[in-house]
């Protein structure tokens, strides 16, 4: 991995730029990190926006692969990343493995996490739903087990929060959502980039070096790297 990871690196320092005005802030607790949808209506930005990295994380809620990013790859680092102030996080969120192997649950789990971001508790329900997620093939996301995860998360559960889940409020973000996802593939991949894709200061991290979001220790290497060419080329500036 360690010749990957210099490899990567180099190829975000040349891609990294931009200026920050400012110094991030840091967090106790997820609890603590602001969260907001994008203008797009569709991308959840999660830290500070001041933050020099940014990555931008394409999940879909039953892919096991994101299960295991987020629970024993990379992004329990990222998480401390975007709580030091260092990176902020965002989402685009699929929902294409329903229709790839039935059912309804990322659907119902994606609009299930943006009631949660309205009631300011997406980070915290994000975690949740990944450290319970049903087996692929199960489609365990059922309103009353999204109801019974989100009582994990103090405060989110009330009378707008459930009724959001029930009633699929928020069916026109889930319906974005997958079409943002499919348009971040591009010509060469209109279904979608796959999940989970990161993209790192706006350069996607090549599928050959995706084994990087499994590697806790090489990711963090990346993002050191990328936060230290930003202030870089900031100083030239």
């Amino acid at each position: 991995m360690g010749w990957a990871v210099v490899c990567v690196a180099g190829m975000f320092v040349l891609a990294a730029c931009g200026q920050q005005d400012g110094l991030p802030g840091t967090y106790r607790s997820v609890e603590e990190l602001p969260e907001e949808l994008g203008r797009d209506g569709t991308t959840v930005t999660v830290g500070d926006p001041r933050a020099q990295v940014t990555v931008h994380l394409y999940e879909d809620p039953r892919c096991p692969v994101c299960e295991e990013f987020e629970i024993s790859g990379a992004g329990p680092d990222l998480r401390e990343a975007t709580l030091e102030g260092t990176a902020k996080t965002q989402y685009t969120l699929a929902s294409f493995l329903d229709d790839r192997v039935g059912g309804s649950g990322s659907k119902k789990a994606v609009n299930a996490l943006r009631a949660a971001l309205e009631e300011g508790k997406f980070a915290e329900y994000h975690e949740v739903l990944y450290a319970n997620q049903p087996e692929e093939v199960v489609d365990g996301y059922t309103d009353a087990f999204l109801l019974e995860l989100a009582g994990q998360v103090e405060g989110l559960r009330g009378p707008e929060f459930d009724d959001a889940v029930r009633t699929m409020k928020y069916r026109g973000f889930v319906t974005a959502s997958q079409k943002a996802y499919e348009m971040a593939g591009g010509p060469a991949e209109p279904e979608g980039p796959g999940t989970p894709t990161a993209v790192v200061n706006g350069t996607p991290i090549p599928a050959e070096y995706n084994g990087i979001l499994m590697d806790g220790a090489a990711f963090t290497e990346l993002l050191e790297s990328v936060g230290r060419a930003t202030l870089w080329e900031a100083d030239r500036t």
